[in-house]
């Protein structure tokens, strides 16, 4: 196969490994993966890594992004922990708990950076948000809460990926508003739709989509 590929306009170059887990580190036992990408306040490139401890427990590091001379990506330089499970909307009892799979979006106009993660607590995945302003130290803002889509309650539903536009678009109501797309696990809210809704079996949600 060959290390580019091509899809309309655009080219993408497999560059290799950047990050893999480090055996002497039990935080990494399960891998390393899933990592956001933003430039920090410094202008460099930091990735924010999903950390698997062995049993599932999930923490969220930070490294920055080290380059060769002529630019590619080669490695990166550890940086620590930067979200642990802590909230009780993080903690479980099968794994201790985890907090997974960050999305980092800069909302230039307020110099902030947004991280939505995927808690995992005793209910199953739920998205959760916390903001910095120097990707080392966050504030937690809690879980995100979702109005009703189409009698379904999304915030009882399995839920994960989340990230948010940069800008501001324009809402169904015409103001500006943030948007956020995000992929609940539909088929957990498949049978709350037809009791609620009383939708045709062949017309239900059939998988997690965006």
């Amino acid at each position: 196969m060959s290390a580019t590929t091509t899809v309309g306009p655009w080219r993408m170059r497999r560059l290799g490994i950047v990050m893999e887990p480090d055996p002497a580190d039990p935080r990494e036992a399960g891998g390393v993966l899933n990592p956001a990408a933003t430039r920090g306040p410094d202008g460099q490139l930091y990735l924010l890594p999903r950390l698997v401890a062995a049993g599932n427990y999930s923490r969220i590091g930070l490294a920055r992004v080290l380059f060769n001379r002529r630019g590619t990506p080669v490695g990166v330089e550890r940086l620590g922990v930067v979200l642990e499970p802590h909230a009780p909307y993080e903690l479980n009892p099968d794994t201790g708990g985890g907090v997974e799979d960050a999305r980092i979006t800069y909302i230039a106009g307020r110099r902030l950076y947004v991280m939505t993660y995927t808690a995992f607590g005793s209910a199953g995945p739920r998205i959760a948000a916390a903001v910095s302003r120097d990707l080392t130290h966050w504030r937690r803002l809690g879980m995100v809460h979702f109005a009703p889509h189409y009698g379904i309650d999304l915030s009882g539903q399995a839920n994960k990926d989340a990230v948010l536009f940069p800008e501001p678009v324009r809402a169904p109501d015409g103001r500006p508003a943030l948007a956020l797309i995000h992929r609940p696990a539909f088929p957990a809210a498949f049978a709350e739709r037809v009791r609620l809704l009383h939708v045709p079996l062949e017309q239900g949600l059939h998988r997690p989509s965006m």
